[in-house]
């Protein structure tokens, strides 16, 4: 819902946003207000948290043109004929990034992916990865964030720092806010951290467990051995987890006490040594504690839109990641065709990078190796992805100049409504544009 002021002395129109969404992060926010002046900038954002203030604050549309071909200024249109041949014409293409979309224009990609038989791959490939893996081996006993709100009494993170990272989680979903089965908010609630390091959000924690980096197979599987009731060697479990195992036997107790326990984990716990072998006994223990009581786990997203990246692929391919259809037909195999490992193995010959920026963040044989081949690139700013792209497009910023459906953390989906519009195109018309073409070029009529 949107309204608007007429303007006063000469003062630029003012035009109000309620319940705008905040795709900064995985929280999704959506019950942020925005006062946008002059139909261009926004002035406020009230309830939004420290990182939201500056997404939509410091937000601006890029004086750059829309579209650059080596370079150089061009027409959509070029762009689109460019980028068609650029992944038509590669013989192992890929499309990556996808996490700062809205999911409209992930389907688009996902259709491209398959049109030329690239691997498709998203950002969870580096950091939730291994959970996808995890609830594939193990399951999932999940919940919505509404239900943590209204029903968690037991409330842990496990490598996570929402305090930083999700700075609304505390206040909004997990520990402050007063629901139906705890009707006295924190009072109500057990709050315990599990992490390597004290983080800032360990200030907030009832209990906080400091555990040996690269242990938290043990920890974790410490705590199964207790919830099945099996004995223990006390000398061995405070010698491979750092924590005395009383401590451990108190948590397992509380746990087993809870009414509705949540366990939030985060990248402290996926990309550290374990991987995916970590995420299943975090997700094993869980389920263990449904003999005891009601528990659930859920993973602590980053991205906007990265749980609707997987939640989107999935559909399309039947896997969440690391998706390759080079024969006609979706195959996973993460490590052999996520990006990261067909870059820096000198696999891949063309690419597709929506909303990313691999070039300042992947390894340097991946740099290298993305720099020497032609890839398109779609993103509101100009990253060092986009200056070494054949194709460029500058394109509008989803949640603050165009629309479409994101997927909270918890995989509920929510529609955005836009502040203000923008000279630049969206993915999705960017995308459909290139897959027009592609189909020309493949002779596909569909």
């Amino acid at each position: 819902m949107s309204t608007a002021q007429a303007p006063s002395n000469g003062s630029p129109e003012l035009k109000i946003v309620e319940d705008a969404t905040c795709t900064f992060c995985g929280c999704v926010c959506d019950d942020i207000e925005l006062h946008v002046e002059g139909n261009s900038h926004i002035t406020k954002a009230k309830r939004a948290c420290v990182l939201g203030k500056a997404w939509f604050l410091n937000h601006e549309v890029e004086d750059r043109p829309s579209c650059l071909i080596d370079g150089k200024p061009a027409s959509l249109e070029a762009g689109y004929d460019r980028a068609a041949q650029i992944l038509s014409s590669g013989k192992y293409p890929i499309v990556y990034g996808l996490s700062d979309s809205p999911c409209e224009a992930q389907r688009v990609a996902v259709s491209i992916g398959d049109w030329i038989g690239a691997c498709i791959d998203t950002t969870t490939s580096v950091c939730h990865g291994p959970s996808g893996m995890a609830f594939q081996a193990v399951g999932e006993v999940t919940c919505t964030l509404g239900e943590v709100a209204n029903r968690g009494d037991f409330i842990m993170f496990w490598g996570s720092n929402p305090a930083e990272s999700h700075p609304r989680h505390f206040t909004k979903y997990s520990l402050m806010p007063k629901g139906m089965f705890v009707p006295n908010g924190r009072k109500d609630r057990t709050c315990v951290m599990v992490d390597v390091r004290k983080t800032k959000s360990a200030a907030a924690a009832d209990l906080f467990f400091q555990i040996k980096p690269r242990k938290d197979f043990e920890a974790l599987w410490t705590l199964r051995a207790l919830a099945a009731g099996i004995e223990l060697d006390a000398t061995l479990v405070e010698r491979e987890t750092g924590i005395e195992l009383s401590r451990w036997q108190d948590l397992m107790d509380r746990m087993k006490a809870a009414n509705f326990g949540v366990i939030f984990f985060g990248m402290g716990l996926t990309m550290t040594r374990g991987k995916h072998c970590n995420s299943e006994a975090l997700l094993a223990l869980t389920r263990d504690m449904n003999q005891f009581t009601r528990f659930t786990a859920k993973p602590n997203r980053g991205h906007g839109n990265v749980t609707g990246a997987d939640n989107v692929v999935a559909w399309r391919t039947g896997y969440q990641f690391g998706v390759n259809h080079a024969r006609g037909y979706p195959r996973f195999n993460p490590g052999e065709y996520t990006t990261s490992d067909t870059l820096a193995r000198g696999e891949a010959d063309a690419a597709l990078i929506i909303a990313c920026d691999p070039m300042a963040n992947f390894s340097q044989p991946a740099r290298n190796h993305l720099q020497s081949i032609p890839y398109v690139a779609l993103d509101p700013k100009e990253t060092p992805t986009t200056r070494s792209a054949a194709v460029a497009f500058t394109v509008a910023t989803y949640g603050i100049n165009t629309g479409g459906t994101v997927y909270r953390m918890d995989d509920v989906p929510i529609p955005l409504r836009p502040a203000f519009p923008s000279p630049h195109p969206s993915d999705e018309e960017v995308l459909r544009g290139i897959e027009a073409r592609v189909k020309q070029l493949k002779g596909i009529v569909a």
